[in-house]
């Protein structure tokens, strides 16, 4: 179930988009609820780092906070879930280009001024994350590590090539498609969260199978789809004969 997190602190307009998302979520069947619907944004923050996971968030940018405004408390979320769905509410259009300043990918930008027009916003917002939810159960999975509690890595098993030991201890390197991760864990334990197409060919590198462009059974040498190479151990490369 997709926990929902609302901060917005004017309490009117708080329980009118709680009420909006619970009529679309009860109207549609929508695997969604409400975690929590607060103005206080240390709260809504903390209800996040207990959930740690993908999450869907409805963050008003005006907040009379001392520390948050909307954007200050989306970009501490993105540190835990990288790839929630951030909703934003204000009742100034012209500040939507401070997502740019702040760098915060947001899928919509929503003005409180027309009532209507704010019900219909929310509503397309939840389908829209239903429709992505329901794409990405059907065409991948993901891996998902809590390196520690304010940071948490996701990444499509698809687009991962390898794992590698780092030369620092305790540290694992995760190489994809599209970047580099190092963090702080063992190989090991990677392996043991994993299964199929993944496959430990040497003490020091966890593969892919399914990203693998060639592999040089003499020289122990695997090539993968983006040209990055990894090794073999000559017991273990056995294991990737096609």
């Amino acid at each position: 179930m997709l926990p929902i997190f609302v901060c917005e602190d004017n309490k009117i307009q708080r329980e009118r988009l709680v009420g909006y998302i619970n009529d679309a979520i009860m109207f549609e069947h929508y695997d969604m609820e409400i975690e929590i619907a607060s103005g206080n944004p240390d709260e809504v923050l903390e209800a996040v780092q207990k959930k740690m996971g993908l999450g869907l968030y409805f963050l008003d940018i005006d907040l009379n906070h001392l520390d948050f405004n909307g954007f200050e408390l989306a970009k501490e979320i993105r540190k835990l879930d990288p790839r929630g769905f951030i909703v934003f509410f204000t009742t100034h259009a012209e500040m939507t280009y401070l997502t740019f300043t702040y760098k915060i990918e947001a899928m919509d930008y929503i003005v409180k001024d027309n009532l209507s027009d704010v019900k219909e916003r929310v509503r397309a917002c939840l389908e829209s994350v239903q429709e992505r939810l329901e794409d990405d159960s059907n065409t991948s999975n993901y891996f998902t590590f809590h390196v520690s509690d304010k940071k948490v890595i996701h990444e499509k098993m698809e687009d991962i090539l390898f794992f590698e030991t780092s030369p620092k201890t305790h540290r694992v390197v995760m190489h994809s498609k599209n970047r580099q991760v190092e963090f702080y864990a063992k190989l090991k334990q990677i392996e043991n969260s994993l299964g199929e197409p993944f496959y430990r060919c040497h003490r020091s590198f966890l593969v892919n199978k399914d990203n693998i462009s060639e592999v040089d059974m003499k020289t122990g040498t695997i090539t993968m789809v983006n040209g990055e190479e990894c090794i073999a151990s000559n017991k273990l490369i056995k294991g990737l004969q096609l």
